[in-house]
């Protein structure tokens, strides 16, 4: 209504409600146009030094939106989405395509960097030591951020600067008693537990000479050497008195006419290798069925054992005649509120044949983790005296929001009390819980700790020390990518999102389930 309708019926306008600035409104505005200060400065130097335009126009623009958002009324809905998609995006966005596109590579152990990287490795992993080279009195330094050598000469006690590009002289520095140099001028000498600290820096830092490079020998001594393998781009092969290895850019290494190939590589697109590996390999292939059919089993069995369990201890404490529930909901919540890890290990102990409290208490002699059946039976009963607290509180949550007047009319209705409990109270129990559940299972498929730190996935039988008898999919396929071989990060995403596929699968068709079972009490 207008201002002129008002005055025409005698009325006045109502004021225009304002909005009230609340401390918590306040406090996560200033909040989160901090945080994104921070990660402002934080990040531009960086891109700036590294000539990233897109990147730092893409930060800008995405700053200058935040700031346009949280500094005018409007998008009150906005102000909460955003966060939450943010942090969506870092923490599970990325994470997932970083794994899938990973999975398509080769990463891993001698195969981490770029073919550069892995020239200059190589070289600089060849160098010898001649005979009658010089050796240098090292003494190592900072120049700005950059490691750099400090190298005196025997002979002439005369001080120069080695750094990646090579030597050049340097006055002023002064050398102490030792041999080793005290002070120069642009750079900081690095006390002995600093260049301890940066050991592998310095020994992997190389400063070239025309009849070789420099390389550190301890945090003292630097000798001149020189690379038993030089890399020839004519031929992108690396030459050296073994042979010569060409460049593979389907296996990123450099490989000789025998098929060997030096141990340093460099990172390649690898396509569908590691997905094939997965189902070709006799040594994994053999394996990966019954590996899976124990998981499916020992998921199942914990969240079935949990649920039943922590169902029928709410279930006894919300009866209307039960006395003492607090203290016993404190007790019952014990496992729960402890630390995971350390309750594992201590079962462990527990479990033990010759020292063990489950034997020496009941008077037995039983290896229960040494035998296979044993041991699936103890780490599924580990996990549900682990896992059942949960169930016990969601359970008593969801008890509490069904109303009594429907298990009273059924018993009104001539029903038993089992006959109550399986037509009334567990259909409606699972329609409020089988997402939980799902989640469950699917957290139980992925149990790592559980099994790690019980029986690290054995006993393992003589004939196949590669998988034990309560080996998940996710330890069996840790030892296969991180074990004796070195780390194998390409396969180990391939065998990730093996495992989300079928985790996303299983819970996919549960909560199709779960929609029918709705729609049948909704």
């Amino acid at each position: 209504m207008s201002l002129d309708m008002h005055e025409a019926v005698g009325t006045t306008p109502s004021p225009r409600p304002r909005r009230e600035l609340t401390t918590a409104f306040v406090v996560s505005r200033i909040a989160v146009l901090a945080v994104a200060a921070a990660i402002l400065l934080y990040a531009v130097p960086p891109l700036v030094a590294t000539r990233s335009w897109v990147s730092l126009t893409l930060l800008g623009l995405a700053s200058a939106a935040i700031a346009g958002l949280y500094l005018t009324r409007r998008f009150v809905p906005g102000k909460y989405l955003v966060p939450g998609t943010v942090f969506l995006i870092a923490f599970q966005v990325l994470p997932v395509l970083y794994t899938v596109t990973t999975a398509f590579t080769n990463f891993g152990d001698g195969h981490r960097g770029d073919k550069a990287a892995a020239v200059t490795a190589i070289e600089t992993g060849s160098v010898r030591q001649a005979p009658g080279s010089p050796e240098y009195g090292l003494t190592a330094a900072l120049r700005g951020d950059e490691l750099v050598f400090l190298l005196v000469d025997p002979k002439t006690k005369q001080v120069r600067l080695g750094t990646p590009e090579g030597l050049t002289p340097l006055e002023g520095a002064q050398v102490g008693v030792t041999g080793k140099v005290v002070s120069a001028p642009g750079v900081t000498v690095l006390k002995a537990p600093e260049a301890a600290a940066r050991g592998p820096e310095i020994s992997a830092l190389s400063v070239p000479t025309p009849g070789g490079v420099i390389k550190a020998n301890g945090l003292s001594r630097a000798v001149e050497g020189k690379a038993a393998l030089v890399y020839d781009a004519a031929c992108d092969c690396v030459q050296g008195d073994g042979g010569t290895w060409k460049a593979d850019e389907a296996q990123g290494y450099f490989v000789n006419a025998d098929g060997d190939h030096l141990a340093q590589g460099w990172q390649v697109n690898v396509g569908l290798d590691n997905f094939t590996r997965v189902l070709t390999n006799p040594t994994i292939s053999g394996y990966f069925a019954g590996v899976l059919g124990w998981n499916l089993v020992f998921a199942l069995a914990s969240v079935a054992g949990t649920f039943a369990l922590g169902m029928a201890v709410a279930l006894a404490l919300h009866h209307p005649r039960m006395r003492g529930t607090k203290a016993y909901r404190i007790a019952l919540i014990l496992p729960y509120a402890m630390p995971a890890f350390a309750m594992l290990l201590v079962w462990r102990d527990m479990f033990n044949r010759d020292f063990g409290l489950i034997n020496q208490f009941f008077g037995l002699s039983v290896d229960w983790l040494g035998e296979p059946a044993t041991a699936r039976f103890a780490v599924i009963l580990v996990n549900v005296w682990l896992g059942f607290p949960y169930m016990f509180l969601v359970t008593t949550g969801a008890l509490q929001a069904i109303p009594r007047e429907l298990t009273e009319a059924a018993s009104i209705d001539g029903a038993t009390p089992w006959k109550a409990f399986r037509r009334v109270t567990l259909p409606l129990l699972l329609v409020a819980l089988t997402p939980l559940l799902i989640s469950s299972f699917a957290f139980n498929f992925n149990n790592f700790n559980a099994i790690a730190l019980t029986t690290d996935g054995g006993p393992f039988p003589a004939e196949s020390p590669q998988v034990g008898a309560t080996d998940l999919l996710i330890t069996y396929t840790f030892r296969l990518a991180f074990g004796a071989g070195g780390a194998q990060f390409g396969f180990a995403a391939a065998i990730s999102v093996f495992i989300f596929a079928i985790v996303a699968v299983i819970s996919a068709v549960a909560f199709r389930r779960t929609r029918r079972q709705e729609e049948v009490y909704a």
